[in-house]
């Protein structure tokens, strides 16, 4: 994954959003792995260089950071019988079909979300995974290799489930664990592929599916693992009313009582949706750190309603967004991601507090804040070379004016140019090294097979 050690200045970009204070209007320079300097307008870099790449014609941002998907759900896109269905039918519905996937289906499944998400922008990706059926229990280490060789970032997270159907939870038997089984693999995971610091790759968290699907216990243990192994923790939390209302029977708390009940209310922690929740919980989720995932779109498909964004980052919250799983979302695209949540939060405060730019932070900076991370998120000396760059080319653009604002209200979907650590990952809008056609094919064929299994 090292980078070349060649200097190359992105020179005079149609626009560019570093995120960062500093004029960068003359371009960056990237030495390494790492941003070297920002260029003013009309400058010219500092130090000598050994190749001047003509950005005239691209808006540049910074990478972009998913921090919520489940890779696998690639495989049940626009599935019928759960296309209008919410939340807790949704589930039911797909837990049966899910429990049928391969090693295979899930290498080709994290392959598409991950090239789908490249293509988009995105350079970091968080993934939940918390099906491990009979075969698929080394299903994390199946993703690690994908993530390595298409040159990405990612915090795959070791999901679980171990509350099924027979006990009050919402997951058929054939998908729980044993607890002793979950917090094993976990520590082993950490030991194996978890990498600390700046520059990292791969990194692991620990992520129960949902307080419906996993006991107190294993919540509360995780809590403690992830302490002891200081890594980050993950889970889904106030996505729906009905969600609430499990919390309320079963526990007789509401969802951030029990999150602290269990030492999850902490820095630590990043929440997925954060939707259904009162202005004492988000003044809690502030003053602990805690961070939420926004996922505008699975929100809208599911009408579960809207995240309160603009609140939660008033009070301190990390607010980053979220793709989801490509079955409720439907889609693995990051740009339409900060463009749907522009859109939606508008909807709730008003258009003149949600500008593209602010949309934009909440998937870089934001998104790294989520996630712990310091060192990607913005494009400024020092920091990881992980960027996307937007050429304004088609019809779809014409006549636009502002060329950053035109990347989110002009829909722009596929970028030209890709850079992780100082490498280009895309190149002229195609994955350097990935037959896209071979893989559509084959992620084509077995999501039919899953689903002639089920059948």
């Amino acid at each position: 994954m090292s980078a070349s050690t060649r200097t190359v200045w992105l020179k005079n970009p149609l626009g560019i959003h570093t995120g960062d204070s500093a004029d960068a209007r003359g371009g960056l320079v990237v030495s390494g792995s790492r941003i070297l300097e920002s260029v003013p307008a009309g400058g010219a870099p500092s130090v000598p260089v050994d190749e001047t790449f003509d950005a005239s014609r691209h808006v540049i941002i910074p990478g972009l950071i998913n921090t919520h998907h489940h890779f696998y759900q690639t495989l049940t896109r626009a599935w019928t019988p759960v296309v209008s269905a919410e939340l807790f039918p949704w589930l039911k519905g797909l837990y049966g079909v899910w429990a049928g996937l391969t090693p295979r289906d899930l290498e080709l499944a994290t392959t598409a979300a991950l090239a789908e998400l490249l293509l988009s922008g995105c350079t970091t990706a968080a993934d939940h995974h918390y099906l491990f059926p009979s075969g698929l229990e080394d299903g994390i280490d199946v993703q690690v290799e994908v993530v390595k060789r298409l040159g990405m970032r990612a915090t795959l997270t070791r999901g679980s489930m171990s509350l099924g159907e027979k006990d009050g939870g919402l997951p058929p038997q054939s998908t729980v664990q044993d607890a002793e089984v979950i917090l094993a693999d976990s520590e082993r995971l950490v030991g194996a592929h978890h990498e600390r610091g700046e520059g990292a790759f791969v990194q692991i968290g620990l992520a129960p599916c949902s307080p419906f699907s996993v006991t107190t216990e294993v919540m509360r243990d995780t809590a403690n693992l992830a302490e002891r192994l200081d890594v980050r923790m993950h889970t889904h939390l106030a996505e729906t009313i009905d969600e609430e209302d499990f919390c309320r029977e079963r526990f007789g708390l509401r969802t951030v009582d029990y999150l602290d009940s269990v030492g999850w209310l902490s820095d630590r922690t990043w929440l997925a949706h954060g939707i259904h929740f009162d202005d004492a919980e988000i003044a809690r989720l502030g003053a602990a750190g805690t961070a939420v995932s926004h996922c505008a779109t699975s929100n809208m498909r599911l009408a579960s309603g809207i995240a309160r964004a603009v609140e939660l980052e008033a009070a301190g919250v990390p607010v980053g967004l979220g793709v989801d799983g490509s079955a409720s979302n439907d889609g693995s695209n990051m740009m339409m991601e900060v463009r749907q949540a522009l859109y939606l939060q508008r909807l709730r405060y008003g258009a003149a507090a949600v500008t593209p730019e602010h949309a934009l932070n909440w998937a870089t900076q934001g998104s790294a804040r989520a996630l712990g991370r310091s060192d990607i998120g913005v494009l400024a000396p020092g920091k990881q070379a992980d960027l996307a760059m937007f050429t304004l080319d088609e019809l779809r653009f014409s006549g636009s004016h502002d060329p950053l604002a035109a990347l989110l209200l002009c829909g722009a979907e596929r970028a030209d140019r890709v850079m992780v650590g100082g490498v280009w990952r895309v190149r002229d809008g195609q994955i350097v090294g990935l037959d896209v056609p071979q893989l559509i094919a084959e992620h084509s064929a077995a999501a039919r097979a899953l689903l002639a299994r089920h059948a």
